[in-house]
């Protein structure tokens, strides 16, 4: 799961422990978002700008109409409006609301069964299609809200989803190999170590232990950094995160990359052929997804604050 938990926002609506509306990501509208009256379609006023060319409908239409799981059981059903479609859930506020969500970030387990119900639900709508994932915890105080937030961002979501379009996100970590070999020693400085004292010797074989050590992470850094650029010129559009925490890759070695990218379907077997080829005495490659395009889909939410009840 991701490491970017949003912190809570807003106010508890008046009336005490009530619904909040969780909401998981936008989509196209399908067929069955565009049939009905006006109001059932979410017809934009008039006066507001047109749909971004170039954009085809989805085929999210009866995806999450109620029957898809969500956050803490929860069915995800359609909101649509102006030709998207917020896929949303009911959860309860005395755990939601502003006070409570604080507390409930602090439960790891907790956060943890949110964000794989999330996911689950975000990974779902993006193997049907185009889809624009919020950030976790994002909870308004009912569908209107979050009606207004489609008219609102219209074209930022549309503009969004007709670059992620027939697209999907790769992840790239690469990590210095545990068992590279370290450089040779400098022939001068092994033929002086035979006149050290026992307690010298040991200081230069640490010293130059140091050195293999920097001169490997070095080397591997530098291989990284031209892997990146390979790839980059092969993706879409790229991004470059975070080294993770050895807790969170569940591995040891030094990572070097921490990559992003949006890739063509037709480019991807040429995007693996570059990992390939770099998978050398430096570098352990490690290839992940493909995911929904959670890196390729940031959009602020006006907030100032991503997360918690609006």
């Amino acid at each position: 799961m991701r490491d970017d938990h949003p912190a809570a926002s807003g106010h508890t609506p008046p009336g005490g422990p009530g619904q909040g509306v969780y909401l998981y990501a936008v989509t196209l509208a399908g067929k069955a978002e565009q049939s009905g009256t006006p109001a059932d379609r979410g017809e934009r006023p008039a006066g507001q700008r047109g749909v971004t060319g170039g954009v085809t409908a989805g085929v999210m239409g009866g995806v999450t109409g109620g029957v898809m799981g969500g956050v803490m059981g929860g069915a995800v059903r359609p909101v649509p409006r102006g030709g998207l479609v917020a896929h949303v859930s009911d959860v309860p506020l005395d755990r939601f609301g502003e006070e409570p969500l604080r507390r409930s970030l602090e439960d790891l387990d907790w956060v943890e069964g949110v964000a794989r119900a999330h996911h689950r639900v975000v990974e779902a709508l993006a193997a049907a299609g185009p889809t624009a994932p919020v950030r976790l915890v994002t909870v308004y105080t009912g569908e209107e809200q979050v009606r207004e937030l489609l008219d609102l961002r219209h074209d930022d979501f549309m503009e969004i989803l007709s670059h992620v379009a027939g697209r999907r996100e790769w992840g790239v970590k690469a990590y210095l190999r545990r068992d590279a070999p370290p450089p040779s020693p400098e022939p001068a400085a092994t033929a002086a170590a035979g006149g050290d004292s026992p307690g010298m010797a040991y200081l230069r074989r640490k010293k130059e232990s140091l050195r293999g050590r920097e001169d490997l992470w070095r080397a591997a850094a530098e291989r990284a950094e031209l892997l990146h650029a390979e790839l980059e010129r092969i993706a879409v559009a790229s991004r470059r995160h975070r080294p993770q925490d050895p807790q969170l890759s569940g591995r040891s070695e030094s990572m070097v990359l921490n990559g992003a990218y949006l890739v063509d379907p037709a480019r991807e077997e040429e995007f693996a052929a570059v990992l390939d080829s770099y998978r050398d005495r430096f570098l352990d490659v490690e290839l992940t997804g493909p995911w929904a395009p959670y890196s390729f889909t940031s959009i602020d939410l006006g907030t100032g604050r991503a997360g918690g009840v609006r």
